[in-house]
């Protein structure tokens, strides 16, 4: 049984939802103690509890540990199931990060998949819907299988709420995804996405954004939507390249001026730009569970940040397989090879 200790690198739910994923994969059991002891609140939160339960649901896995609170978890999985599922995290949390913790499996599954997830759709602290519909995905299905993503209501912090359904068509095998170069880049576009609040407050955002990108109104979009629970709004910028589409987000919060939101999601968005990388920090860490279940691949970003670091080191106790990082004039290039016996 592969034993985690929680804490290790940066210490959070990251190391339990890699591996879960990778246990129902591969099949091998783990027990894992000290879960989110990197967090103010360690334990599982709902949103961790729901991915748990998630998984048990998909791999009939016998599991020890799984309740609020919990920091130890015994988990062994037994065959994958496709079918159909309905998953709700019953707060805020994140139900883009329930999916992350399914889709490896399932769309290496030997049927097709839909799932209903309800919880948050749009939270500071986990990618967005946009993000995984415009930026992960496609890039996904260059690897072989077809996953599509359908947002039917939002849910912002703290009101919750939200809704998307997804229906996963898996692949016999991954395919490696190589992406060195970023291609052809557009310009930006920026969306100001407001719920349930004055308009105004996507206007300040789009016009900063607008002049400190020097955008013209066709790249501003502002769009307004009641079908959430609470009031909400993020900032997301949009770079489409020939091989990549990036998106950069900033949410409002209380006491923050719109100004503030949207130059926060323009710093962002103009050091990914002005770089040579091809992907962004948070794409950077998504692609490594995938790229490594297909034994190979690479792509070039910014900064490696501790939270890819450790989730690096989960993958390898799982998958035979080895990261490289190296220099690349001035961003790092991340490569991944299957290890031979």
């Amino acid at each position: 049984m592969i034993v985690i200790d929680g804490s290790q690198g940066e210490g959070g739910g990251q190391i339990l939802r890699t591996a879960l994923s990778l246990s129902m994969v591969t099949g091998q059991p783990f027990r894992i103690g000290k879960i989110r002891a990197g967090r103010e609140k360690p334990g599982l939160l709902r949103q961790h509890l729901a991915a748990v339960l998630a998984a048990i649901e998909i791999s009939k896995a016998d599991a020890v540990g799984a309740h609020l609170g919990s920091t130890a978890i015994t988990f062994k999985p037994k065959a994958i199931q496709a079918g159909e599922y309905q998953f709700a995290v019953g707060t805020a949390g994140s139900g883009t990060l329930v999916l992350q913790t399914v889709l490896p499996a399932l769309m290496m599954a030997s049927a097709t998949s839909q799932l209903v997830i309800e919880g948050g759709t749009h939270n500071t602290y986990a990618p967005p819907v946009d993000f995984v519909q415009k930026s992960f995905l496609p890039l996904l299905e260059r690897m072989g299988p077809k996953v599509k993503l359908v947002l039917e209501k939002y849910g912002f912090y703290p009101a919750g709420g939200g809704r998307f359904t997804v229906e996963i068509e898996p692949a016999s095998e991954l395919k490696p995804l190589v992406l060195e170069e970023r291609g052809e880049t557009a310009k930006p576009i920026v969306h100001a996405l407001i719920a349930n609040l004055k308009s105004q407050i996507g206007l300040r955002e789009l016009e900063t954004a607008g002049q400190l990108l020097g955008l013209e109104q066709e790249q501003l979009r502002m769009l307004q939507t009641r079908e959430s629970n609470g009031p909400g709004n993020v900032v997301m910028i949009e770079v489409n390249a020939e091989n990549v589409n990036e998106l950069f987000t900033s949410f409002g919060k209380l006491g923050v001026s719109a100004e503030k939101v949207a130059t926060n999601a323009v710093n962002q968005a103009k050091g990914y730009i002005d770089s040579d990388a091809t992907v962004g920090e948070h794409l950077a860490d998504q692609l490594l569970l995938p790229m490594a279940l297909s034994g190979g691949g690479s792509f070039t970003t910014l900064e490696i940040s501790r939270h890819a670091e450790t989730n690096m080191e989960i993958i390898a106790k799982f998958l035979s397989v080895r990261f490289t990082v190296e220099e690349n004039n001035g961003s790092k290039r991340v490569s991944v090879r299957r290890l031979t016996r």
